[in-house]
């Protein structure tokens, strides 16, 4: 069973931050096996290829007033280098 790492960009998106950073440094911190579950003001479409790229599958599930949850979960190859 994959344990997630929790990652609310929320605050930093709504006072007009750019969370892209906050979010690579976080991935780049995950054990092997672990994923990232992700709370945006959005539906980040564009961090689904980017974390495609490292193996990582996506789900993402609008929870109401906008917001979004997104499991990252890795693949079975997320321990290579990217």
């Amino acid at each position: 069973m994959t344990e997630y790492v929790v990652l609310d960009v929320r605050p930093m998106l709504r006072a007009g931050g750019e969370p892209f950073e906050a979010i690579m440094a976080a991935v780049a911190a995950l054990r092997p096996g672990q994923g990232l579950h992700l709370y945006a003001t959005f539906q980040p479409v564009p961090l689904f290829n980017v974390l495609g790229a490292r193996g990582f599958t996506h789900q993402a599930r609008e929870i109401g007033g906008g917001d979004w949850e997104v499991l990252f979960t890795p693949g079975t190859d997320t321990g290579a280098p990217a």
